[in-house]
């Protein structure tokens, strides 16, 4: 349901980041200050996730204006799991626009578990939201392409394109989750049912299954954070890959539904758009600021990263970049004259 203002001109009013070296200072200490923290477990649902080295943990952050900070494993490969979500979504609200896309998918939180049917089942079919699985299947069927062969292809260009870089598959994540994957393929059948996939549904999951495991690192997420907010540009590579409606539209459904369940919790501690993925990815996004990109394999409950989160809050807090946070108005020294006579005088 659109409010009938898309005519009216978005103004955009952000801040910005300390200096280059404040920065620096902040992240290798974000780094230091979790890195011996071994709480949480790594996912073993999916086989091969279960044998990710734990001590993993890299940092890194990307300023709208280029400028890329990194600290520890920063660039250690993952597959990019459920973040790949928030990229595709952002690409087919591109190709289709935003009445569209919000006909096929909502954008409210289910308060259930990523992977719920019983989500599905209650709201006659419509997937709430693009982060949950049922909603990220109905997103992926709505990628452009003539074949399922280039719809993988346009997801895999159009990721890299977020990232600066060409992105691969991780063919070994793909068999494994492959093989393992008969709750999605049972999510993707019951919404072939309610009319809400109208494509081959078991493509649908095996493009769906490929985007997760592509490879990326903590720079490249936060890379591609930046991209989203630098109003669709890379601020990398200059190139522009979605609109800046697209970036807000994107950032909102974050703000909202990108940490799960836990995404009102998140929201309320951090103020960030924020997606996670189980392999030990995060990344948060601040508008027209930059982005964080984290990787630390071992999860808490939810299945977001332990080390990830808390570095997160940390570099929201002493970087300034919470949505909600602000100051007490201070007055200017000098009055400014007011066109009325002194009654004193």
């Amino acid at each position: 349901m659109g409010l009938g203002v898309d005519d009216v001109e978005q103004e955009v009013a952000t801040g910005s980041l300390p200096g280059w070296d404040r920065v620096e200072e902040h992240v290798r200490a974000a780094h230091e200050r979790y890195r011996g923290n071994d709480d949480g477990a790594v996912a073993d649902y999916i086989p091969v996730l279960a044998e990710a080295d734990r001590s993993l943990f890299g940092v890194c952050v990307a300023e709208s204006g280029g400028a890329v900070h990194a600290v520890g494993d920063a660039d250690v490969e993952f597959s990019v799991q459920s973040i790949s979500k928030a990229f595709v979504y952002a690409l087919v609200c591109e190709a289709y626009g935003h009445e569209d896309v919000l006909e096929r998918v909502g954008v409210d939180s289910t308060g259930l578990a990523f992977n719920s049917v019983m989500a599905v089942e209650l709201h006659d079919g419509h997937p709430r939201n693009p982060m949950v699985n049922a909603g990220a299947l109905a997103t992926t069927a709505l990628v452009p392409g003539a074949s399922f062969a280039e719809k993988w292809e346009n997801v895999r260009t159009g990721l890299s394109r977020f990232a600066g870089r060409s992105l691969e598959l991780d063919g070994v994540v793909y068999r494994s989750e492959s093989a393992t994957n008969m709750r999605n393929k049972a999510i993707a059948r019951l919404l072939e049912s309610y009319g809400r996939i109208e494509v081959d549904p078991l493509e649908v999951v095996d493009v769906y299954t490929k985007q997760c495991a592509l490879r990326v690192s903590a720079r490249d997420l936060a890379v591609m954070g930046a991209t989203l907010a630098d109003g669709g540009v890379n601020p990398v590579t200059g190139e522009r890959v979605v609109s800046a409606q697209v970036c807000r539209d994107t950032l909102a459904v974050l703000a909202s539904t990108g940490m799960y369940e836990r995404s009102g919790e998140w929201l309320f501690e951090i103020g960030l758009p924020a997606k996670s993925g189980v392999a030990g990815g995060i990344v948060a996004v601040a508008p027209g600021k930059g982005a964080i990109g984290t990787y630390s394999p071992p999860l808490d409950p939810a299945g977001n990263s332990v080390r990830g989160q808390r570095a997160t809050a940390y570099l929201s807090r002493t970087l300034g970049l919470n949505l909600f946070a602000s100051s007490p108005h201070v007055p200017e020294t000098t009055a400014r004259p007011t066109g009325r006579k002194d009654p004193t005088s």
